[in-house]
């Protein structure tokens, strides 16, 4: 059996360069003068000790706490600089740490900012103690915060217009939307949800309107409805006749539209119910319906005129929208900037709206946090993993670096102290 190929190696990531920022510069001069600070106290405590030599008495605790300040900061200098880089260049164990362990560092900070920054207890917490809506409120509710938002939102809206061309649009519409709605079959779905309407009566408000309008033309025009039955009336049958029944036709029609207005349980209604019922079975069902609703649904969708208009449609819109939003003094603009300040003060006013809100945003970013925080902590491994060895070590130097010069000062001072106890303690011993 042969063995499997073995895979390439992993393409490292590519190195970032290190760039000084003007922040970057000031930090490296604060480091420097730290740096002189701390070894001019080397110096000091060094020159102290070469002058008191062999001296006895009150220069014997100079020159012994002037060797221990030595003593002190070399250790501490040696310390801090095996942070950064190898002492002298010299290969000493457990030197140079970060240029060495700068990946093990990224992921170490990785974990820590996943486990105590990005973790979801902490981030609902901090969001609603944040009371993201109150605040929101209140700057829309300031003069001028509520146009500043909406010629915020219109500078986008108009930049995304003007990059949506008429031409990929109409592209769009005919292969994307209406060309797979098409081919889509809606019967079952449209079956349950005209099932569920009718289920329900959320259809009843709509047949009122219906029968509302056709009660009102009914009663305006019956003139046209015994003209239309006269018209249609055999040639041998004498006008009277059929003005009588067209006078019958049409009050009938309007008696049965009326009652039918005011009756829930009207015969018409029920037959209505039971028509829409059935042809949402139908739908779901029956073969014959079912190819019958795609085949329309197909000449429908796909006829030339259908994708005309809509391209059509989308230009004006477009235009419209382009005009409006750019406009400061458009309707859509000063609708936009009241509807704002109304939402703002309702906001203000019902505590219970806005505790909702507010559980809604903390909801969003728990879950936000809980899905994409892993990723969004690898940010941190992924950019130390492009850091040069070198040059991460001189980016957190420039960080830190000022700080830790204090060590190697508190190294010289507690040194130079220790060295005082300790050749005292000698002398005592001595004596």
């Amino acid at each position: 059996m042969t063995a499997p190929a073995p895979s390439p190696p992993a393409t490292p990531p590519p190195v970032v360069p290190f760039l000084l920022s003007a922040a970057d510069e000031e930090r490296r001069a604060a480091l420097r003068r730290m740096r002189v600070v701390a070894g001019s106290l080397l110096v000091l405590a060094a020159v102290v000790y070469a002058l008191t030599i062999g001296t006895d008495g009150a220069l014997g605790y100079v020159n012994a706490a002037a060797e221990a300040a030595m003593v002190g900061a070399v250790a501490d200098w040696f310390a801090v600089t095996a942070l950064f880089r190898r002492p002298f260049g010299l290969p000493i164990p457990h030197t140079g740490l970060i240029p060495r362990k700068k990946d093990a560092l990224g992921q170490s900070l990785e974990e820590f900012v996943s486990s105590n920054f990005l973790a979801e207890e902490v981030v609902r917490d901090k969001v609603a103690r944040a009371e993201v809506t109150r605040r929101l409120a209140e700057w829309l509710v300031r003069p001028g915060s509520a146009e500043r938002a909406v010629e915020e939102a219109a500078v986008v809206v108009g930049s995304g217009l003007k990059l949506l061309k008429d031409d990929e649009v109409a592209i769009l519409l005919d292969q994307v939307v209406l060309q797979r709605l098409a081919d889509e079959p809606w019967s079952p779905a449209a079956g349950r949800l005209l099932a569920q309407v009718v289920a329900d009566g959320t259809h009843h408000p709509v047949v009122d309107v219906c029968l509302r309008e056709a009660q009102r033309w009914l009663d305006r025009n019956e003139h046209t409805v015994m003209a239309l039955v006269m018209e249609r009336a055999p040639s041998w049958t004498p006008g009277w006749l059929d003005e009588r029944i067209g006078r019958r036709v049409h009050g009938e029609a309007l008696r049965w539209v009326t009652d039918a207005l005011a009756d829930q349980h009207h015969s018409g209604r029920k037959a209505i119910d039971d028509l829409l019922a059935r042809f949402a079975r139908d739908l779901q069902h029956d073969a014959t319906t079912r190819a019958r609703a795609l085949e329309f649904q197909r000449r429908l969708l796909t006829h030339p005129d259908v994708r005309d208009t809509l391209a059509g449609l989308w230009g004006t819109v477009r235009r419209l929208l382009t005009e409006a939003v750019a406009d400061p003094g458009s309707e859509l603009r000063l609708r936009a900037v009241k509807a704002l300040r109304d939402l703002a003060q309702r906001l203000l006013d019902d505590d219970a709206l806005r505790g909702r809100i507010d559980g809604h945003v903390v909801d969003a970013a728990g879950h936000l946090v809980r899905r994409f925080a892993p990723e969004l902590a690898t940010v941190i491994s992924d950019t130390v993993a492009r850091w040069d060895g070198a040059d991460a070590a001189r980016r957190i130097e420039l960080h830190v670096g000022r700080d830790l010069q204090f060590i190697r000062i508190n190294g010289t001072v507690v040194g130079g102290l220790v060295g005082v106890l300790i050749h005292a303690l000698t002398q005592l011993a001595g004596h």
